[in-house]
């Protein structure tokens, strides 16, 4: 979804770091063979994915929805040597591609890939994380929030994608819409939290950055 004029976000595209060779197939390939490619985060989201994850230097990161690797690569390329990305997904239909790339990355030791449903995962995992990033199933947002909130580090950072929705987030709401629903109260929750600092950015579909207060 693009907000701006498209010779605006052209612009913006054009004057931002090249993707990487090894996501220019993985980009390829989801489009070539897989379902909804449209939930790839893509070149220009990569970019910005990867830039906040080298300025942060993550430790630990945590990813709730895998698709088929793209932001996980993007992500762990801030990962400091000994850093360790944790990415949960249901679909194990799309595992095979998710390893074929994870193995082909110069970050494979450091990434893990768990298949299943994170409401269930998420309360296992015993770290603590410098870094989460959530894009899975809209209706569950505030519980994937409300499980992770607390396993973050001081000054540790919440990215959330998707939170403008296509732009129906300011549009009535239909009563069988959850997913909209739930991202309204979930940017509500987010902001007025006095545990984090949160900024929404109108890039693609909605990133929001939000900060764990010290």
């Amino acid at each position: 979804m693009h907000f701006l004029p498209d010779n605006i976000d052209n612009y913006a595209v054009m004057h931002t770091q090249d993707e990487p060779e090894l996501l220019k197939k993985l980009n390829k390939e989801t489009w070539q063979k897989v379902l909804l490619p449209r939930m790839l985060s893509g070149a220009y989201q990569g970019r910005l994915l990867s830039i906040i994850s080298k300025l942060v230097s993550p430790k630990t990161i945590l990813e709730i929805g895998t698709y088929t690797g793209y932001s996980a690569l993007c992500l762990a390329e801030g990962l400091p040597k000994g850093g360790k990305l944790i990415t949960i997904d249901k679909n194990e239909e799309l595992e095979p591609i998710v390893s074929k790339y994870f193995n082909l990355s110069d970050y494979s030791s450091q990434l893990e890939s768990r298949i299943g449903n994170a409401v269930e995962i998420i309360p296992t995992i015993d770290e603590k994380f410098d870094l989460v990033f959530i894009d899975a199933d809209k209706s569950n947002y505030i519980n994937y929030f409300k499980m992770i909130v607390d396993k973050l580090n001081p000054g540790g950072i919440i990215l959330s994608d998707n939170v403008l929705w296509s732009g129906k987030v300011v549009e009535p709401t239909a009563e069988k819409d959850i997913d909209t629903k739930v991202l309204k109260e979930y940017n509500k929750l987010i902001k007025e939290d006095s545990r984090l600092e949160t900024i929404l950015l109108p890039i693609r579909d909605g990133l929001t950055i939000s900060r764990r207060k010290s």
